[in-house]
């Protein structure tokens, strides 16, 4: 990783144009030559950049000064992007720091709490979904995809649970589907539902009523043994 910190211009041209200022920004160069403009203000969001794959030239133009007020400019980054006709060209005026880290592989981001978490805690859990409940299996096999969880309830009745982070109408479509198919079946017939979520929309709530499914709402921290946080059935 590239990290220039640096009084610069930028122009992109292409299958657009946009142009910046002359200002003080940083720019990150990353190892497969993509580069991004930030400013001190903003979010995560760059000004400008150019993605890989593209190729980068560096400009040490004739008679070369670090003085921004003077028109000529320090050096010149000069991005082309392979696989189109746009450009974007930086010309720094004042290069304040220009440094090379080497951050080795990452390991990527590791998310807490995610569907398969939360499957994972309810499966281990089960009788959270009501008192002499038993747990079938995780991903439960049917022609239109895997049930994320299939128990038997305290009365000795199947029961296809859909999880959810968040729960809205699409989530509740896809368990009238998976309770439609399983209902077919003699073998485990009649199947309820359960729609599991860490919150539910109204609009999910009263389309999971009417389709005769419980909604249940999954307290994380509470499963995963914190305190604070209930779970309730209704």
């Amino acid at each position: 990783m590239r990290i220039i910190v640096a009084d610069c211009s930028a122009q992109y041209s292409g299958r657009l144009n946009a142009s910046l200022p002359l200002a003080k920004r940083v720019l990150l160069v990353k190892a497969d030559n993509s580069v991004l403009i930030f400013s001190e203000l903003g979010s995560y969001k760059p000004l400008n950049w150019m993605a890989a794959p593209c190729t980068i030239r560096q400009i040490d133009p004739p008679d070369a000064d670090d003085d921004p007020d003077t028109p000529v400019p320090e050096r010149v980054l000069r991005v082309c992007a392979e696989k189109s006709d746009d450009v974007l060209e930086i010309t720094l005026q004042h290069v304040y720091a220009d440094d090379t880290y080497d951050l080795g592989e990452d390991p990527g981001l590791v998310k807490d709490g995610v569907e398969e978490h939360l499957q994972r805690y309810l499966a281990e859990q089960i009788e959270r979904i009501g008192e002499g409940a038993k747990l079938v299996r995780r991903e439960y096999p049917t022609a239109i995809g895997p049930v994320d969880i299939m128990a038997v309830d305290g009365d000795g009745m199947h029961v296809a649970i859909e999880i959810k982070r968040h729960g809205g109408i699409d989530g509740v479509e896809q368990l009238t589907r998976y309770c439609k198919l399983l209902n077919r079946d003699p073998l485990i017939a009649p199947v309820r539902g359960i729609f599991a979520a860490q919150t539910i929309t109204p609009q999910a709530r009263t389309l999971a009523h009417e389709r005769g499914f419980e909604c249940m709402i999954l307290d994380y921290d509470d499963m995963k043994g914190q305190e604070d946080g209930t779970l309730r059935l209704f």
